[in-house]
C-alpha cells in the first residue's frame, strides 16, 4: 500500500482526466477538475480514486446514478459551462501547436436523453446476463437502465438486447449491440455473437417481432426487416445499412446541417467527400447540385435511392471510391464552388494535400478529432486558405468526444 499524495490539478487531458505534477512526474486523476486538490494513492502514475479535499467551484453532483461505475460518461462531475469552455478550448489549443490563432464562435450542446445512437455490450452470467457500457479502463459490463444519454427509446429496448445476449453470447464471449433509432422504431445490429445457425435465425426473428424491432441484424446478416429503418436528411428519407454510421442526436445534426448549409450559401455545384448516407449531400440537394463521394458503396445506394424519391431536390450524383488512396485530384475539385468533407478520426491528410494544390476557394470541413483537424488545417492555411468561422457541436455529452466544423475561404 503506497502512501498518499496530495496534488493540485493543473488542467485536463484529452481524455478528461485531472493532471497533477507528482514528486515522479506527472499524474493523471480521473473525475478531477483544474485547481482541485486531491488525495489518494498513485500507481504507474495513476490516482485512482481521489479524495477530493478542494473541489473546484464548477464541481457538481452527477446527474447520472451510474456514473461512478460506468464509463460511458467522464465529465457529469462538472458544469455544463464548464464542460463547454473546456471542449472549445480544446479545439483552439490543437489549432495554437500549428500556430493558428482561432475561436469557437459557439458551442452546441445536445440534450439529455437525446442519444439516438449507441454501442452497448452484453455478456452472459449464471443466472442470465449483462448489457451495459464498459467501466472505466475495464471490460467489466455495467448496467445502465437509468443512463441519462441515451433516448428513452434505445433505453426502452435494453430487455430486447438482454434475450439476445442469452440466446446469442458464447460462454465467454460478449457481443456488441449498436443501437440506432430510426422513425420507424428501434434498430439493432449486433456483432460478436455465435454463428447465426437456423435455430438461432428463428429466435431472434421472434425476439424482434416480440419488442417490436424495426430491424435486427446479426452478424452482418439481416435476421428482420419489420419496417423500413428511414433516417430523415433533409427532405429526402434514407434506410441506412445495418449499423451504419449515423450522427449520435438530432439536435447534432441539425446543427452541423445548419453550418454546412449556411458556408456554402450560394454554391451552384458542391461535392460532399466521405458522404455516408447523405447527411450532409441530400439537404444540400435543395438548392445546388451535388457529387456525393464516399468509400462504402451500400451507403451510397442508400442516398441515391433517398435522392430518387424525394420531391424537389437538385440533380445529386455518386462515386464509390477510397479518399485515402484516391483523394480526388485538383482537376476534379476544380468543377465545385464549394466542397464538403466530414473524415473519420485520422483527418483527411492525403485529400486536403489535393484541395490545397486545387482552386477551390471555400471549403466546410467536419471533424471528430480536432488534432487531425488541426494538422489539416494547417496544410490549408498554408495554401492560402483563412479559417473564418468554427463551432463545436457536443453530441456525446459529459464524454471527451469533440466535435467541430469550420469554414475556410481564400481568394
Amino acid at each position: 500500500m503506497t502512501e498518499p499524495h496530495t496534488l493540485t490539478i493543473d488542467r485536463l487531458s484529452l481524455l478528461a482526466d485531472g493532471i497533477a505534477q507528482g514528486d515522479a512526474g506527472r499524474v493523471y486523476v480521473a473525475m478531477a477538475l483544474p485547481g482541485e486538490v486531491v488525495s489518494g494513492s498513485v500507481e504507474d502514475g495513476r490516482m485512482a480514486t481521489p479524495s477530493i479535499l478542494t473541489p473546484a467551484p464548477d464541481r457538481v453532483k452527477a446527474p447520472c446514478a451510474h456514473y461512478r461505475a460506468c464509463g460511458g460518461c467522464v465529465l457529469q462531475h462538472a458544469s455544463d459551462s464548464f464542460v463547454e469552455r473546456w471542449k472549445a478550448e480544446v479545439a483552439e489549443t490543437a489549432l495554437s501547436t500549428r500556430g493558428i490563432m482561432a475561436q469557437v464562435r459557439a458551442v452546441e450542446t445536445s440534450p439529455t436523453l437525446s442519444r439516438r445512437r449507441a454501442s452497448l455490450s452484453g455478456r452472459r452470467t449464471k443466472k442470465g446476463s449483462l448489457v451495459g457500457f464498459h467501466a472505466r479502463a475495464s471490460d467489466t459490463v455495467v448496467e445502465v437502465p437509468k443512463c441519462q444519454i441515451l433516448h428513452p427509446d434505445l433505453l426502452n429496448a435494453l430487455p430486447a438486447l438482454h434475450t439476445a445476449t442469452v440466446l446469442g453470447a458464447s460462454r465467454k464471449g460478449e457481443v456488441s449491440f449498436a443501437m440506432t433509432l430510426s422513425l420507424a422504431g428501434v434498430e439493432v445490429a449486433a456483432t460478436g455473437g455465435k454463428e447465426l445457425e437456423p435455430k438461432l435465425f428463428g429466435d431472434l426473428a421472434r425476439l424482434a417481432e416480440d419488442h417490436d424491432l424495426a430491424r435486427l441484424s446479426w452478424n452482418g446478416e439481416t435476421v428482420a426487416a419489420r419496417r423500413p429503418a428511414l433516417q430523415s436528411f433533409g427532405p429526402a428519407r434514407v434506410t441506412p445499412p445495418p449499423g451504419a454510421f449515423l450522427q449520435a442526436t438530432a439536435e447534432g445534426e441539425a446543427a452541423l446541417v445548419d453550418f454546412v448549409r449556411t458556408a456554402t450559401t450560394g454554391a451552384d455545384k458542391i461535392a460532399d467527400l466521405f458522404a455516408g448516407c447523405g447527411t450532409f449531400a441530400l439537404p444540400l440537394a435543395t438548392g445546388a447540385e451535388v457529387h456525393a463521394v464516399e468509400g462504402e458503396a451500400d451507403m451510397l445506394a442508400a442516398l441515391d435511392k433517398g435522392w430518387r424519391t424525394a420531391p424537389g431536390l437538385k440533380k445529386v450524383t455518386h462515386e464509390a471510391r477510397d479518399l485515402f488512396r484516391r483523394p480526388l485530384l485538383p482537376d476534379e475539385i476544380d468543377r465545385f464552388d464549394a466542397v464538403v468533407i466530414d473524415p473519420p478520426r485520422a483527418g483527411a491528410e492525403a485529400q486536403v494535400a489535393e484541395i490545397a494544390a486545387s482552386k477551390l476557394a471555400r471549403l466546410v470541413y467536419v471533424s471528430c478529432n480536432p488534432v487531425t483537424f488541426a494538422r489539416d488545417a494547417e496544410r490549408l492555411m498554408q495554401a492560402g486558405f483563412a479559417l473564418d468561422d468554427m463551432i463545436v457541436v457536443d453530441q456525446f455529452r459529459w464524454s471527451a468526444h469533440i466535435e467541430l466544423a469550420a469554414r475556410f475561404t481564400r481568394a
